[in-house]
């Protein structure tokens, strides 16, 4: 089932035939370089059970994301509700993981401002927030490129991840439908 439609992306439901290539993109130590660990195959397939199922719960969640034009499966990108206490949840954030060859061509950007668009419009939610490490440019422009802005203050240590991770220091941003251009 088709959730949304960009100008060269498919953002859908999962299917089975998604799960081997979803598990080379969490295998794949580029991809997974801002998170703690690369997923097993196993991880990988829970992973996909999780936002199933967060899906048929809430009635959205992370879709899946496919070249329009020959189909190739890109990964995931859409929105989920964070599991852990922070000083912003609760709260509803707009996420991307891509398999490393599609990186600059401007696809999580595209998604990001289909997927927001989508919560503000149709889901009517009030704001979305993304997070990343410090360290993660790359989301951190796709981040701006949509709209969201950063404030400093926001700045949290992910209380998943130990004291002393190099990972553990995270940047927050935030996007309120006032503040969204839609594409």
């Amino acid at each position: 089932m088709t959730i949304l439609r960009t100008e060269r992306l498919i953002l859908r439901r999962w299917q089975n035939s998604d799960r081997q290539p979803f598990a080379a993109i969490n295998a794949d130590p580029r991809v997974m370089e801002f998170f703690p660990n690369p997923l097993t195959p196993e991880q990988s397939d829970h992973l996909i059970d999780r936002i199933e199922a967060a899906i048929a719960q809430r009635g959205f969640g992370l879709y899946a994301v496919e070249l329009e034009s020959d189909r190739t499966f890109l990964g995931f990108i859409g929105l989920s509700v964070p599991n852990f206490h922070a000083h912003f949840t609760p709260c509803v954030e707009i996420g991307w993981r891509l398999a490393a060859h599609s990186w600059g061509q401007g696809f999580a950007t595209e998604g990001a401002r289909s997927v927001a668009a989508y919560a503000f419009n149709t889901l009517r939610l009030e704001s979305l927030v993304s997070f990343t490490a410090e360290q993660n440019i790359r989301s951190r422009r796709v981040m701006d490129k949509i709209g969201m802005t950063f404030n400093p203050a926001d700045t949290f240590d992910h209380p998943n991840l130990p004291e002393g991770h190099l990972l553990r220091r995270h940047v927050l941003y935030r996007l309120r439908p006032n503040e969204f251009a839609n594409p």
